[in-house]
């Protein structure tokens, strides 16, 4: 019996492991948000749609200043070319910033996007002629790449557990640096006008009615180039191992080890082989194309609607128009983005919880 017995308990044994957890729920714990690297990149991006939005209240009064136009109805044309030329010089050079960034690193490339963008648009305030002006946008283009590797940059500081939080951010800062950009705009054109007490005998705003917005758009500029310079620390892997040394996950198997490979393995750069960069057709899958196919619709809607109410707004009702001036163009632009900000807030998040994200 105590033969049976003991045959019975091994039989149970084998089939029972205290350390078989395969039918148990796993419970991943999300990471804390690093808030040390998050905080300077937020600041980083918020100069872009700040910079980007503030123009947009005032556009139509500033080309009607160059007296470029020989008609009310020419004006939108030449806003049109203005706003196109940014995204031109954009579409060319945001790709070679992207490769830069993998060879010299995020944080130099976003530095530099800063300091171009802070450059643009103090020089853009001053701008007395439309070929000024449209000089001025093909290099606010050359230095918009930053949106791309603030992505990048977000990536490698996120892990699977929080990166949807993390990459959520970014949008989110767009949406609220669009708000306060456009209020900016609309708010602080013309000061000498709009706040005879207190711009009513400066000259220079006089002389550049403009200059105000984009000074203060510059500032937020500066600040994100300080955040960035003092806070934010580089987040490209370097490799550093040679390529003629093996690669291997575990050094101190055998045959996969070198004279200078640690006993105990350390999750460092050092374990990182160097990555040839891929050319552009072997990225381009069929998966990526169709994401790219839809951002680009989005994108297209987006600006499309973005871009052409400031022009409706500042026409004239003879011309169709609604005949706003900036400060009541900006307003109505704010509120729009504090629309779209409680939409992503609020709305989507619930929406995305019911139905899902490719509902």
């Amino acid at each position: 019996m105590s033969h049976r017995d003991d045959d019975s308990r091994d039989s149970d044994n084998s089939q029972w492991d205290p350390l078989d957890k395969h039918d148990e729920p796993v419970v991943v714990k999300e990471t804390p948000l690093p808030w040390k690297q998050i905080a300077p990149l937020v600041a980083m991006r918020l100069a872009e749609p700040i910079n980007f939005t503030l123009i947009l209240p005032f556009m139509y009064k500033m080309i009607e200043d160059f007296g470029v136009a020989d008609t009310p109805k020419d004006i939108s044309y030449y806003a049109s070319l203005l706003f196109v030329s940014l995204s031109i010089s954009q579409t060319a050079t945001v790709m070679y910033w992207g490769r830069l960034s993998d060879r010299i690193g995020r944080r130099p490339v976003l530095i530099a996007g800063l300091i171009g963008t802070l450059a643009v648009s103090v020089l853009f305030g001053v701008c007395k002629s439309f070929t000024m002006a449209l000089l001025v946008r093909l290099a606010a283009g050359v230095f918009a790449g930053n949106a791309a590797v603030m992505k990048s940059a977000m990536a490698e500081i996120a892990d699977d557990t929080n990166r949807s939080r993390m990459m959520a951010l970014l949008p989110l800062t767009w949406n609220f640096g669009s708000m306060v950009g456009s209020g900016v705009g609309g708010v602080f054109a013309n000061p000498a006008q709009q706040f005879p007490g207190i711009f009513g005998d400066s000259k220079l705003f006089t002389y550049f009615p403009y200059l105000l917005p984009c000074l203060i758009g510059s500032t937020v500029a500066a600040f994100g180039l300080v955040a960035g310079i003092f806070n934010f620390k580089e987040t490209l892997v370097r490799p550093t191992q040679s390529a003629e040394e093996p690669v291997c996950e575990q050094p101190v198997v055998a045959g996969c080890s070198t004279e200078r490979t640690p006993l105990l393995v350390q999750p460092t750069v050092a374990s990182v082989a160097p990555v040839k960069q891929s050319s552009m057709r072997s990225l381009l899958t069929p998966l990526v194309v169709r994401v790219m196919a839809t951002n680009a619709i989005m994108c297209f809607a987006y600006n499309m609607c973005d871009q052409l109410y400031p022009i409706f707004a500042a026409t004239d009702p003879r011309d169709g128009g609604l005949g706003l001036d900036p400060r009541s163009i900006g307003i109505s632009l704010g509120i729009e983005g504090i629309v779209v900000v409680y939409i992503q807030l609020v709305v989507y998040p619930r929406l995305e919880r019911k139905y899902g994200v490719l509902y």
